[in-house]
């Protein structure tokens, strides 16, 4: 056996899926569904996905283990442009994406199949259930896969539209939204659905400032429209490209990149003439609403992929502007060199606009002159602006300076000015990015206008209170998230669910020209797999499926006889698929990354609350984190991670399924590291080395047996516990270190006895199953067992197998071991004889005392002595005898109580240690003695006996 043999993991699969066990019919237990996030089709996935995948898988053989009926369905989503753009650059012969694919176990004659969106998704849809889930020993109900492509399941996404319609959560209205220039809109979360890069980014609405300027109009975009009764100056960048523009009866200069992103958003806008920025140096504009006539000066901060790529300069609030001016007026030759009057530049001052706590009336000078920066260019000068601008939102209030919005804070004069500016024409909205958005075809993703979205309506105060009221009774972990939940729900506002264009999904029911997008049609979808088999062995058919076929199945309405006769689906059938609806639902935990915590985990909750009755909402979430590469997290669409295939022929599937367990807490990233894994495989096989060699063994029994069983016992116990709340990590840490470390110990103790050995295999083998089932199987059927471990039951302790004094009296031997060898290392003697002493036997007195009385809660100091100090056998030790009663009150005072409930498993410390006197001689390689403090005509010349206390025996190296 060997725990890399694929061999051996291909011989389990084989046998659990012949026998059918991963297949979830109702019976009469308990039952438990779980899923994971299902995956979007967009290329192969990586050792990365499988950390959450396989956290799964781990639940749900537990739950078999403790006896639920466990539904654990599997799907792919293939909505989006995701296949579609993979299939086109299939189909130009992209070099990249051949060898990424043929890198990654893609046959070369399939290729010319994959030029096919539909051919793409039905591989990859076998690439993950063949390569990745069944390799890993999934116990997945496979008959219930679906796809988002499949016209059964288009057919529940469109009837679930209509239920939403019916209940007002879907609304029309014009949107402006991100939107691939090729494809038309897309999605931007951090799942990256339909996008290779900027999953972060979020919609920044400029207010576009229109400069007048002889015929033309000069615009800047600003995010801070309350600052510009402080404008002194206009900024150009001399080397950018700007385009003349005709917006309406206006002409408009804007840069290159900002007249493409307009186009999007503004109707009829006409390119007209390029213009080179150095031309636009010098001039007069008019600056909107406060009617000045200010100078147009050069600037090379000015970014053109920004805003306009013209900057309004307000030097007493912006750090970047008070120092580019500052720089540009003692800079005499570059403004003779763009033909600058030198003085009108140099008479150009700050004027104060703002009043804030703490701050000056000119808080950008203040700020740079603080942080000594003093030039452009500087890195502290983003720093300083985030001082300014953050104090100035939250604190700052309008002075008089800004007219009639003077006294105003800066949070209402912000939106006031704006609205001021647009009514009379001296402004207009733009929006753009926070950062470069690139679609998965490679196009750049743009803010595009759009007149009749539609959106479901998540800020619906009704289905908002009662998904806030839901999640407040659900299992939510981590513990973070079921505290946040509540935020993102109050947050969580209207989604735009359809998008045109090239996509693959379902079709919007109410206009055929819309496509479902990607996050609005993975929300109820757990539903649909407690019925997806019956469309899978074609015993209904998508035309079947209507409206009323819906509501009989998932919501109990109507008749069952009048659907039978509309759809054609018999009697017996409608009632079999609706025992399974009423069984298996609601969804017990769905399990996803962290980028599924403010998008797809709260429209999952809202739809179920939103459509279904309330004995279907969803009872539990479970996030994990990623595994990330070296520089963040590793990208499936890019390629650059290792071949799930790969790493589970290098490391061995059980190896990875431990790594996944116990490597971190589930709510933290964990690196990806080669070294750590090998780690894993290693520890593998130490466990699997350990068990064969026991259950080789077969000899006379021993005082250790008692204390394994009862170890392995407690340990089950601790398991229990700790999966009441999914704790894979403690549970992997329970059976593979410290359940090993322990069987280590039985066989350093002399253990090797076969009853035991058998007893501790029935224990702990089902302990494995969870986390590494091909090994426990192996091992299950290597210790004699005829059936499978998948399918055994919860180890069941006995009472009289739960020794708490057995397993103390071995604690005490450790720390013993542990005592000598700290005096051996410290003095360096190599010896020839070791005495221990055990504590007298009033000490014993006293320490029976003084428990009882902390059971009472009467423990103190005085109240201790006292009692000791009555015992006559106490007594008789005088002063020794108080100072030890108040040495052990407050010790015992500190303690926790745990601690105090195992100081009390009393055992015969004497007897145990002249029973490990042999084992003690063998380790030390030298004589042992074994006596009590205080027994007559013992050898102590340094009177070290008297250090002896109630479990920790006093130590003589001779």
């Amino acid at each position: 056996m060997s725990i890399r043999s694929s061999e051996i993991e291909e011989k389990w699969r084989g046998r659990w899926y012949s026998a059918r066990i991963n297949e979830a019919e109702i019976d009469g237990r308990p039952k438990f569904m779980i899923i994971f996030a299902y995956p979007g089709v967009t290329g192969y996935l990586h050792i990365g996905h499988m950390r959450g995948f396989t956290y799964v898988d781990s639940i749900a053989r537990y739950k078999r283990l403790e006896g639920y009926n466990v539904m654990f369905p599997v799907g792919t989503h293939a909505t989006g442009n995701g296949a579609i753009s993979l299939a086109a650059r299939i189909a130009r012969k992209d070099q990249r994406t051949i060898d990424y694919l043929c890198g990654n176990t893609c046959p070369v004659d399939m290729l010319e199949k994959l030029t096919d969106p539909v051919k793409v998704v039905e591989f990859f849809n076998d690439v993950y259930v063949n390569q990745y889930w069944k390799r890993f020993g999934f116990l997945c109900d496979w008959r219930r896969f679906t796809s988002t492509v499949n016209p059964d399941y288009q057919k529940f996404i469109e009837w679930q539209f209509r239920k939403l319609m019916q209940k007002g959560l879907l609304i029309q209205k014009p949107y402006y939204a991100p939107a691939c220039i090729a494809h038309g809109p897309v999605a931007i979360d951090a799942s990256e659905t339909d996008i290779q890069c900027g999953g972060c980014a979020e919609t920044v609405e400029y207010t576009l400032l229109k400069f007048k300027c002889g015929d033309m109009y000069l615009v800047a975009a600003t995010l801070r429209p309350e600052t510009v009764f402080g404008q002194t100056n206009f900024w150009v960048n001399p080397e950018a490209d700007y385009v003349k523009a005709k917006v309406g009866n206006e002409v408009w200069v804007v840069s290159e990149s900002a007249y493409t992103k307009l186009t999007y958003q503004m109707d009829g806008m006409e390119r007209m003439v390029a213009v080179n920025g150095k031309d636009l140096i010098g001039l007069k504009c008019i600056a909107p609403m406060v009617h000045r006539e200010i100078l147009t000066l050069p600037a090379d901060f000015c970014d053109p992929n920004v805003g306009t790529g013209l900057v309004t300069s307000v030097p007493s609030d912006s750090p970047d502007d008070w120092i580019s001016l500052r720089a540009l007026q003692n800079d005499e030759a570059t403004l003779r060199k763009f033909e600058l009057n030198i003085e009108e530049v140099k008479a150009i001052k700050p004027i104060a606009i703002i009043e804030m706590k703490g701050w000056s009336s000119l808080p950008a000078v203040e700020v740079t002159e603080r942080m000594g920066i003093l030039a452009p260019g500087d890195p502290k000068l983003e720093e300083a602006k985030k001082l300014v601008y953050k104090d100035g939102f939250h604190t700052g209030r309008m002075n008089g300076t800004s007219g009639e919005y003077a006294g105003l804070s800066v949070m209402d004069a912000k939106e006031k000015m704006k609205q001021a500016m647009l009514a009379t024409g001296e402004a207009a909205a733009m929006y753009d990015l926070s950062e470069t958005v690139i679609c998965r075809c490679g196009e750049p993703v743009v803010i595009k206008k759009v007149n009749d979205q539609w959106f479901i309506d998540y800020a619906n105060l009704e289905t908002t209170i009662a998904s806030k009221e839901q999640a407040k009774h659900m299992d939510i972990f981590p513990a973070e998230y079921y505290q946040n939940i509540h935020g993102v729900l109050d947050w969580f506002r209207e989604r735009a669910c359809v998008r045109q264009g090239n996509w693959i999904g379902t079709r919007f029911p109410f206009d055929d020209k819309w496509i479902i997008e990607a996050i609005s049609d993975s929300t109820l979808y757990p539903l649909y797999y407690t019925i997806s088999k019956y469309a899978n062995d074609k015993l209904v058919t998508p035309e079947q499926m209507t409206e009323e076929f819906f509501d009989l199945l998932l919501l109990g309405k109507g008749d069952l006889s009048e659907v039978s006769s509309s759809t054609g689906v018999p009697e017996v059938l409608l009632r079999k698929m609706r025992d399974e609806v009423l069984y298996w639902y609601p969804l017990d935990l769905n399990l996803g990354g962290k980028e599924h915590m403010t998008v797809h985990f709260p429209a999952f909750l809202m739809n179920h609350v939103a459509i279904l009755p309330k004995e279907m909402w969803p009872r539990g979430i479970f996030v994990n984190w990623w595994v990330i590469g070296k520089g963040g997290k590793i990208s499936k669409s890019k390629g650059g991670a290792q071949p799930i295939p790969g790493a589970a022929e290098q490391y061995g599937v059980d190896a990875l399924r431990l790594y996944y367990a116990h490597i971190a807490s589930p709510f933290a990233d964990v690196e990806w590291d080669n070294e750590a894994m090998e780690s894993y495989t290693a520890r593998m096989e130490r466990m699997e080395r350990i068990l064969l060699d026991l259950m080789a063994m077969d000899g006379a029994p021993s005082e250790v047996d008692g204390w394994l069983v009862s170890r392995m016992a407690n340990r089950a116990l601790r398991v229990k516990e700790m999966m009441r709340s999914l704790d894979l990590r403690s549970m992997a840490n329970e059976v593979y270190f410290e359940a090993f470390n322990d069987l280590r110990w039985y066989q350093r103790r002399g253990g090797c006895h076969a009853p035991t050995i058998r007893r501790v295999m029935d224990i702990l083998i089902p302990l494995m199953m969870p986390i590494t089932p091909h090994t426990a199987e192996e091992l299950w059927e290597t210790s004699g067992h005829t059936g499978m471990v998948s399918v055994a039951p919860f180890p069941q302790t006995l009472p009289i197998e739960l020794d708490a004094s057995k397993e103390r009296a071995e604690d005490y031997l450790h720390a013993l071991m542990d005592d000598a060898n700290e005096i051996l290392k410290v003095t360096g003697i190599r010896p020839t004889r070791l005495k221990f002493f055990t504590s007298a036997s009033w000490k014993h007195e006293v320490l029976e005392m003084a428990l009882e009385l902390s059971s009472k809660g009467e423990l103190k100091v005085p109240t201790l002595t006292k009692a000791a100090m009555a015992n006559e056998n106490v007594r008789a030790h005088g002063k020794e005898a108080s100072d030890f009663a108040r040495k052990i009150a407050e010790d015992l005072m500190k303690r926790s109580a745990n601690e105090l409930v195992r100081m009390g498993q009393r055992f015969d410390e004497l007897k145990f240690l002249k029973l490990c006197q042999e084992f003690l001689s063998h380790e030390y390689e030298c004589a042992v003695e074994v006596y009590m403090a205080g027994e007559p005509g013992i050898v102590d010349p340094q009177n070290k006996a008297r250090q002896a206390m109630p479990g920790r025996p006093a130590i003589v190296v001779e």
